[in-house]
């Protein structure tokens, strides 16, 4: 009996296989190979970057409020010129609120790199603004270890210590920060702990305001611009070889005669002398057509 049943059942798939047929046959062949498209799994539409690329650093979700400036900023041409690479160690200098952390930190952390923010110097007489700037900076990306991994915090000023332990760094950041250490004395310091904190083949990056080369030097840097002979002097006296310029960060619209300096243009848009109220007179189109500064952007080594 379940014998008989066995091959009553193969004779059944064997009918059904013939009635599919001859429908397909009475709907014609392209009908019936449309009728199978359509039941056909789609695959899943590709959903970005790969996971710890740099362009997905780049494209984060998290930079949501950071990734308008891009246009000026160029993060990922920029770091691709560096050299970054996802096991790196990295040192930023001043690195602010944090705009490149949003892509350095996680980028590294999911390459099992490092990442350290040497912040500003913390202590009697600093800034207020400065202290409020870095307990800002700390609270929000220790908030989320998981994206932006175990950040390692160091500081520099005047009298600070190592950025990072000697020798240790494969790459160190200066962005659009040397005007500031001008001003303030550092700039000296700034390359000589830089030097100290590379290994031997280690890469500075640099990426500031840009002075035209036929104007004054003003050795405190007031209106933020700096000449690109200059730094490559300091980086030169620090022990430093010059690798390459690039033109990535370069906008040939900045005339870089503005009233308030280069914090004119965005993103500052100051329409007064730093530390007063903002001039709402004071006519911003022509600042902000410009956009943002023409920049250098320079690549350094310590000698192997």
């Amino acid at each position: 009996m379940a014998e008989f049943s066995a091959d009553r059942g193969r004779g059944a798939s064997r009918r059904g296989l013939l009635a599919g047929a001859a429908a397909c046959g009475l709907m014609g062949l392209s009908a019936c190979n449309r009728e199978k498209k359509a039941v056909a799994p789609t695959p899943e539409a590709p959903q970005g970057p790969p996971p710890g690329s740099l362009e997905w650093a780049v494209a984060g979700p998290w930079r949501s409020k950071d990734r308008p400036r891009d246009a000026y900023r160029h993060p990922l041409e920029t770091l691709r010129f560096f050299g970054l690479q996802p096991r790196m160690t990295v040192v930023e200098v001043w690195p602010g609120s944090g705009w490149y952390t949003e892509i350095l930190a996680p980028y590294l952390a999911k390459g099992d790199g490092k990442y350290t923010a040497a912040l500003f110097a913390s202590g009697p007489g600093s800034d207020p603004a400065q202290a409020a700037l870095n307990a800002a900076f700390q609270e929000r990306f220790t908030a989320d270890r998981k994206l932006y991994g175990a950040i390692e915090f160091t500081a520099f000023g005047p009298l600070t210590g190592p950025i990072a332990p000697a020798g240790t760094a494969d790459m160190v950041l200066f962005l659009r920060t040397l005007h500031s250490w001008m001003a303030s004395g550092l700039v000296e310091k700034g390359f000589a702990d830089a030097f100290a904190a590379l290994r031997p083949g280690g890469v500075l990056g640099i990426e500031q305001h840009r002075l035209a080369p036929e104007d004054d030097q003003d050795p405190a840097a007031a209106n933020g611009y700096v000449q690109e002979a200059f730094v490559k002097q300091l980086a030169a006296e620090a022990g430093f070889v010059f690798v390459a310029a690039s033109e990535i960060n370069a906008n040939e619209r900045d005339s870089k005669d503005h009233p308030f300096g280069v914090e004119t243009l965005p993103p500052v848009r100051l329409s007064a002398p730093q530390g007063q109220p903002p001039n709402p007179a004071f006519d911003r189109a022509k600042y902000d057509a410009i956009g943002e500064s023409d920049r250098m952007t320079l690549k350094f080594r310590k000698p192997e």
